[in-house]
């Protein structure tokens, strides 16, 4: 699982930054890891970096999906995509990571009940009205 280097002074091992992405099942596929790396959606020790950083564990990585971002420490690596199980025991995200994403997830449930959303669309008489309110103001 693991990938030694060719470098025997070197010893830690490392995994392209990509490649761990994948295996940990942050994104489905190494070129969409790539692409959000790319993209600036990925931090690396805080930093913005390029797929073919070496990770080591013990890491800081930072990742952003739609609305939600998670906060890793790298506990182990892998460069083959595994099963769900297996991919959550190569991180562990960060107490204030998943307080943070509590708190946004609250906040926009609490902000679609607060303003919610009608079910169908307004009829004739409706939409005369809101287009005569617009026109006031």
């Amino acid at each position: 699982m693991a990938k030694f280097s060719n470098n025997p002074s070197q010893d830690k091992l490392s995994i392209r930054l990509d490649k761990w992405l994948c295996a940990a099942r942050f994104y489905k596929t190494r070129a969409i890891a790539k692409q959000m790396i790319d993209g600036g959606k990925v931090f690396y020790n805080g930093q913005r970096s390029k797929s073919g950083k070496a990770v080591v564990l013990g890491d800081r990585i930072t990742v952003r999906q739609g609305f939600e971002e998670k906060q890793v420490i790298v506990i182990a690596l892998a460069d083959k995509r595994r099963d769900a199980n297996f991919a959550q025991t190569l991180y562990q995200e960060t107490k204030d990571s998943i307080e943070t994403r509590e708190k946004n997830s609250l906040a926009r449930k609490q902000g679609i009940l607060l303003s919610p959303a009608s079910d169908t669309k307004p009829d004739k008489k409706q939409r005369r009205q809101i287009r005569h309110l617009k026109e006031r103001i």
